[in-house]
């Protein structure tokens, strides 16, 4: 093996765990919320839950907003390493919060920790990987799906035998280690030379295409956010025990995980935006079977076909975006990942005001108005691209 590709498997390798992390960052509130344990003992009710995630996606917003032009102008290793010393420290720092005011302040730092930790990793791959993005990209996303399995995974298996802040503890242990990678590592040189400006990610929404993409991920992560935040808890609201509840998360997960695995496969087989459309109408199939009935097969077979149709959708809609904006791709990254992010805000704060309100089967609908938009929203962005490659076909004519 030659040393440059020695080299780029290895930074492979980082984006992979980066992506690890940040699937424990976006699961692991949701499977502890699903522990009645966890919920008293922040004396949180369906409000303050969903106002907690809500504060998880503000720090991945915010980071996000923040890391694309850091990625351009500086490169991934020193968004990688502080995204990811920021994640050990507020797992770390979750496993003694008492109050919601506490853990809402670490469930910041842990989504400004992960919101770097993604967009520097897919970043990194789309740049690495510039003949094979969509397949690597759809690779590297399998485990984001990894991650967020495992939290759920362990918290079922071992239900009883660990404790909360022991979980915390293992999350935070790698997180750390990772971290010490990152900073070990050699990096490739930033690809943008010119100055740091804070409003490039601003700026680059005046590119034609790039907000109908951003709005696919804006429905997309807040499909993702609402079923992880609230998968357990609208099982256990059906009467299923928190270990059966965290078991149907898990499902979810598991399926995700595939699903990229999967996606990985067949994304240069077919056309990507065809990928992103099957995928909407997947996640809207998905979430009337959640709704229609409660029972633990129907909300495991609901939960595994969200995964798998939830699983394409963002590497993919990168993928677009990496084709056809391939300079200063950390910064039309951060702008995607930052508008899909309100949705990633927006939505599991939603579910938790409207099940206050009306109950936890009126609050999971808002996923399926989500898979709606992301058929609409990729339909128009399809028409806008064929049109867009017939008036260049024409004009070299």
């Amino acid at each position: 093996m030659t040393a440059a590709a020695s080299s780029r498997r290895s930074l492979f390798w980082a984006s992979c765990s980066a992506m690890f992390l940040f699937g424990i960052v976006l699961a692991i509130l949701g499977a502890l919320f699903g522990l009645p344990a966890m919920r008293m003992r922040l004396h949180a009710d369906l409000v303050q839950q969903g106002d907690i995630l809500f504060v998880l996606f503000l720090g991945v917003f915010a980071s996000t907003i923040l890391v694309g032009p850091v990625i351009d102008r500086y490169g991934n290793k020193i968004v990688l390493s502080v995204s990811g010393a920021a994640t050990a420290a507020a797992l770390a720092g979750f496993a003694g919060v008492q109050s919601v005011s506490a853990a809402s302040l670490y469930a910041f730092v842990l989504g400004f920790g992960g919101g770097g930790l993604n967009t520097a990793a897919n970043a990194l791959i789309a740049d690495v990987y510039p003949e094979r993005r969509a397949e690597m990209l759809n690779l590297v996303g399998t485990f984001f799906g990894v991650g967020a399995f495992f939290i759920p995974l362990l918290a079922a298996s071992l239900a009883g035998r660990v404790t909360i802040p022991q979980l915390l503890a293992v999350a935070a242990a790698l997180a750390a280690l990772c971290t010490i990678a990152y900073l070990l590592l050699p990096f490739p040189p930033a690809a943008e030379s010119s100055g740091f400006s804070m409003f490039a990610s601003v700026r680059a929404a005046r590119i034609p295409g790039v907000v109908l993409l951003s709005f696919v991920l804006f429905f997309e992560s807040g499909n993702e956010s609402a079923v992880g935040g609230w998968m357990s808890t609208y099982a256990g609201s059906a009467g299923l025990s928190p270990s059966i509840a965290t078991w149907i998360l898990a499902a979810y997960w598991a399926a995700m995980m595939i699903g990229r695995v999967i996606s990985a496969r067949i994304v240069e087989r077919v056309r990507k935006e065809t990928m992103v459309l099957a995928s909407g109408i997947g996640s809207a199939i998905g979430m009337a079977i959640l709704l229609l009935d409660r029972s633990v097969v129907t909300l495991t077979i609901a939960g595994m076909i969200l995964g798998l149709a939830f699983a394409a959708v963002y590497p993919t809609t990168l993928a677009i975006a990496g084709d056809r904006y391939q300079r200063n791709a950390g910064t039309i990254f951060g702008l995607l990942f930052a508008v899909g992010l309100l949705g990633g805000m927006s939505f599991p704060w939603a579910v938790g005001h409207i099940s206050e309100a009306w109950g936890l089967r009126a609050g999971m609908a808002l996923p399926l108005v989500g898979a709606a938009g992301i058929i609409g929203v990729i339909l128009r962005a399809s028409r806008d691209i064929r049109q867009r490659g017939a008036e260049a076909t024409s004009a070299t004519r």
